[in-house]
């Protein structure tokens, strides 16, 4: 058994979406970020950093292991089950390379963009700006690669699992563009329609209820 601690936002759906993919049993124990939840002593305990999610495996004959992280929650869960990340060398770097891309570059910039248009007290026209330009330009290179491939490695893995909850949170946000602005971004919208569909996915996306 696997407990999830998470809550409702694109990192946490991350976990959940590949756990219920692989079809691992799991407890889900909700931590309401709005409430505090994450600055517990309890929940310090299971992740030092205090960010959601982190998951507990009670599975291993030597002990219970605690991963936190959401990336690395997933390469864990991926070479546990041996699904969602390939082993022979050239598709397993695409895929690694594709779930940096969604921690270093589409994870943060898609987050401080939202988070300075609709979140900070303050609003900073200039940070408005740049981090929803650089959101743009990320999801830009999202459609490129996706003109050539169905998912992001070309097969569906854990780099299409951590990147789908970004990009369908800020859907509606890029798809309200002039096209002049955003371009077609069909190849997102495609893409976003396959994994979408899948219902492991849905399951996943529904995790905690909110």
């Amino acid at each position: 058994m696997i407990d999830l601690y998470t809550w409702t936002t694109p990192n946490g759906r991350k976990a959940s979406i590949m756990l219920e993919e692989t079809g691992l049993p799991y407890r889900v124990h909700p931590i309401n970020l709005g409430q505090g939840d994450q600055l517990t002593d309890m929940f310090r305990a299971i992740n030092p950093n205090q960010r959601i999610p982190a998951i507990v495996d009670h599975d291993l004959a030597d002990g219970p292991l605690t991963v936190f992280e959401s990336g690395a929650i997933l390469i864990y869960l991926a070479e546990k089950t041996k699904r969602f990340l390939p082993t022979e060398v050239r598709a397993r770097s695409r895929a690694m390379q594709w779930l940096m891309f969604q921690m270093s570059g589409i994870g943060p910039m898609l987050g401080q963009a939202n988070h300075f248009a609709s979140q900070a007290p303050e609003k900073i026209p200039y940070a408005i700006q740049r981090y929803f330009d650089e959101s743009l330009r990320l999801v830009g290179v999202l459609d490129r690669r996706l003109a050539e491939h169905d998912y992001l490695a070309g097969d569906y893995s854990i780099a299409d699992m951590a990147t789908y909850p970004w990009v369908i949170a800020a859907w509606p946000v890029f798809k309200s563009l002039p096209p002049e602005r955003a371009g077609a971004m069909a190849h997102v919208a495609g893409w976003l329609e396959r994994v979408g569909e899948r219902p492991a996915v849905q399951r996943g996306m529904k995790v905690p209820p909110g």
